[in-house]
């Protein structure tokens, strides 16, 4: 089942309103218009903060390898 008949569903079954597939259609473009970016944004931020914890760890890594440096000469 698609997104507007799920929510053709959700609409009769939760709220009592029947809408034919015409106008749940308009409302699912609508939603997205508005909605859509926001969902993208978000999957930006997560994928942000996924990439800064994964840099985090690898710098964590390179400061492993170092070797110390004998200052005795």
């Amino acid at each position: 089942m698609h997104l507007s008949g799920l929510l053709q569903s959700y609409l009769l079954e939760e709220l009592d309103q029947e809408l034919g597939r015409f106008e749940v259609e308009f409302l699912v473009d609508h939603l997205a218009k508005y909605m859509g970016p926001l969902f993208y944004n978000m999957g930006v931020l997560d994928a942000r903060a996924l990439l800064e914890k994964q840099m985090d760890d690898l710098s964590d890594a390179f400061y492993g390898l170092e070797r110390p440096i004998d200052k005795r000469s």
